[in-house]
């Protein structure tokens, strides 16, 4: 049936969009996150990767988290020279977590799960409906 098709798709869609929230979560969690010797890497921040999965019970492909990775960009630095990370130079390495790019990512996947829902809800109603119908 159709609607369980697209009731499994949304299922999937939000699935992944909140793993993709909690992995931004982490990292804005983390953003001061530095080492605590010098030379210590500080927080790396995580990205996450989606794929297409084909659901064989269903014939349709959905979303899934294909893996979360790491952000090999460097490492800001900021002066602070009484920090237990400071090298020698006085210069602290921050996580690379950059809070307006965390702060569009979460907005990206709340849309996202949101649109999910509100499929989701309008399949929901229209089963509903089918059955009332039926009756």
């Amino acid at each position: 049936m159709d609607l369980d098709r697209a009731l499994s798709i949304s299922a999937a869609g939000m699935a992944a969009q909140s793993s993709r929230l909690r992995v931004v979560a982490e990292n804005i969690a983390n953003r001061d996150s530095t080492g605590n010797a010098p030379g210590a890497e500080p927080y790396r921040r995580k990205t996450v990767t989606f794929a297409n999965r084909l659901d064989r019970a269903l014939g349709v492909e959905t979303v899934h988290v294909a893996r979360v990775g790491r952000d090999n960009s460097a490492f800001p630095e900021r002066f602070e020279p009484g920090h237990p990370a400071a090298d020698e130079r006085g210069y602290v390495r921050t996580p690379n977590v950059d809070g307006l790019v965390e702060n569009m990512d979460m907005r990206e996947a709340n849309r996202s799960y949101t649109a999910n829902l509100a499929v989701l809800e309008t399949t929901r109603g229209m089963l509903m409906r089918a059955i009332e119908a039926l009756r």
